[in-house]
């Protein structure tokens, strides 16, 4: 049930996200490690349409391949 629960606010996520200025990127991203030694890792990420070019420079599947080592 939890799993049903899920999927149905996923998808009312990417709806409502999607009336919007926003758009849903879905998929593994990474963002650099920081001097801190911290990052964010999701699969779902939701960005104004109007800076994705930058996003995608900034957040990227390849940051995650560096980050754990497969780079």
């Amino acid at each position: 049930m939890k799993k049903i629960s899920l999927i149905f606010v996923m998808f009312a996520l990417i709806a409502l996200t999607n009336c919007t200025t926003h758009t849903v990127k879905l998929g593994k991203k990474c963002t650099q490690i920081a001097s801190d030694n911290t990052y964010e890792k999701s699969f779902v990420w939701i960005v104004k349409k109007e800076t994705i070019s930058a996003f995608d420079k900034k957040i990227n599947k390849s940051n995650c391949s560096k980050i754990e080592g497969k780079a």
